[in-house]
C-alpha cells in the first residue's frame, strides 16, 4: 500500500488551522495569522510521529501534552484559567467537527458490502476517496455550522439573561408570566410619560374582562374605541406608536395597580406602569409573554433579594 505522506500532512495542517481559527472565534480572541500558522504547523507534525515505531505516541497522555503545546504556540500563556479554557475549547471544536464529518460519512457510506457474511470495505493508498472528499468539503461546512450554532447559543443565552418573571395586578386580576426586558422599548404614555409594557393578549385574553378585550380589538381594527360599558374605563389610555415601515398606530393601555419583577434573585416592585394590550405574538417560540420597559426596573423599589 502506498502512503502519500505529503498529502496527509497538508490535509492535517489545513484542518488544524481551521480548528484553531474556530477556537479563536468562539473565544473571541484576536490571533494573528502567523500564530495560527505556527500552531497549525506544530499540530500537523504529529502525523509524522505516528510513523515512529513506538506505541508511546498513541498514549492519551502524550496526545494531551501535545495539544497543550499546540494551544501554547497559538494563544500563548497569560493566565491559567484562560489557557485551560482555550485548550478545552480546542477539544470541543475538534470533537464537534470530527464527529459531524464521521456521522455524515457513515450515514451516506455506500462502498461497504457483504461478502460471505462479512462486512468489507475498499480503500486505496490515500484512503477511501469518498472519505477524502468528505474531509475536504465537509470540514469548512462543519466549521461554519459550528460557528453559527455557537453564535445562536450566545444570542439565546443573552436573551434568556434578559427574561424575567413578572406578576401584574389590575384590581382583582392577577397575571403571571415571563417578560423580555427590551432596551429598545421606549414606549411612553404621551401625557404622564409613564413607561408602557406590551402584554401578549394571545396568551392572556381569557384572563381579562371581555369588555376590555373588545375595546382593545376595536382600537386595533378600526382605530377607535367602541361605545360600551367597561369596568376599567377609568384606567384605559390610548398609546400612539409608530412601527418600522408603517404609519402612526394606536395601542390600548391599562393603568396597573402593581407590578413585581424578579431579576437574578432580586424582587422589584413598582406602580408606575401602563400595560399595552397587543394581539401580536411577542415571542414566536413562547419563551416570554410580555415585553418589559427598562425604566420599570430603574424606577422600581427593591423589596427583597437573594441571600
Amino acid at each position: 500500500m502506498t502512503i502519500y505522506l505529503d498529502v496527509i500532512w497538508l490535509l492535517n495542517f489545513s484542518i488544524d488551522f481551521m480548528l484553531l481559527w474556530l477556537t479563536s472565534v468562539i473565544l473571541k480572541r484576536k490571533i494573528t495569522f502567523v500564530r495560527l500558522m505556527i500552531g497549525a504547523f506544530f499540530g500537523s507534525l504529529y502525523v509524522l510521529m505516528l510513523f515512529l515505531e513506538s506505541s508511546l505516541v498513541y498514549h492519551p497522555i502524550v496526545k494531551f501534552i501535545y495539544s497543550v503545546f499546540i494551544i501554547y504556540c497559538t494563544f500563548g500563556y497569560k493566565r491559567f484559567g484562560s489557557f485551560v479554557q482555550g485548550l478545552f475549547m480546542f477539544y470541543f471544536a475538534s470533537f464537534i467537527t470530527g464527529g459531524g464529518i464521521f456521522g455524515i460519512h457513515f450515514f451516506l457510506q455506500t462502498e461497504a458490502e457483504i461478502m460471505n457474511g462479512v462486512l468489507t470495505t475498499q480503500s486505496t493508498g490515500m484512503g477511501d476517496p469518498v472519505s477524502w472528499l468528505f474531509v475536504i468539503l465537509m470540514v469548512p461546512v462543519m466549521l461554519y455550522f459550528t460557528k453559527r450554532r455557537v453564535g445562536d447559543i450566545e444570542i439565546r443565552k443573552l436573551r434568556y439573561d434578559q427574561i424575567m418573571n413578572f406578576e401584574l395586578r389590575i384590581e382583582t386580576t392577577i397575571l403571571k408570566g415571563q417578560g423580555l426586558l427590551d432596551s429598545g422599548n421606549q414606549l411612553h404614555e404621551p401625557i404622564s410619560k409613564t413607561p408602557v409594557m406590551i402584554l401578549d393578549l394571545t396568551v392572556f385574553k381569557n384572563d381579562l374582562p371581555e369588555e376590555v378585550i373588545s375595546h382593545a380589538t376595536s382600537l386595533e381594527n378600526i382605530g377607535e374605541v367602541v361605545d360600551e360599558e367597561n369596568p376599567w374605563i377609568d384606567r384605559m389610555k390610548i398609546i400612539p406608536y409608530r412601527a418600522v415601515g408603517s404609519n402612526h398606530q394606536f395601542l390600548m393601555g391599562v393603568k396597573a395597580d402593581h407590578m413585581a419583577i424578579w431579576s437574578e434573585g432580586v424582587k422589584y416592585e413598582t406602580k408606575n406602569v401602563i400595560v399595552g394590550l397587543s394581539f401580536t405574538n411577542v415571542s414566536g417560540e413562547g419563551d416570554y409573554q410580555a415585553i418589559l420597559h427598562p425604566k420599570m426596573l430603574s424606577h422600581a423599589s427593591v423589596t427583597s433579594s437573594a441571600s
